[in-house]
């Protein structure tokens, strides 16, 4: 009875995941972890590709960060141009 989702693929094949498709698995295998319903092998197995979605999802949003601007404004208020986004 062995179910063939996307959330019981190997850990490595996620690279190439939008981050939208990265984080509705991770919700899928939050929501299947949670019931408890799954056999502890496959448990092991769904974290740990769980934990792969999650560090490739932040890999996306750090080099989204990074691609953020803010625009910098004159003393008359009119925009002077561009410098990075403070993250912190």
């Amino acid at each position: 009875m062995t179910e063939s989702t996307d959330s019981t693929q190997t850990v490595g094949d996620v690279s190439g995941y939008s981050f939208e498709k990265a984080v509705a698995e991770l919700e899928s295998i939050v929501a299947r972890l949670e019931r408890g319903d799954v056999a502890l092998d496959e448990s092991i197995a769904i974290y740990e590709r769980g934990e792969a979605l999650k560090k490739h999802c932040e890999k996306l949003l750090t080099a989204a960060e990074n691609r953020i601007e803010k625009i910098r404004l004159d003393r008359a208020g009119n925009p002077a141009g561009v410098e990075p986004l403070d993250a912190g």
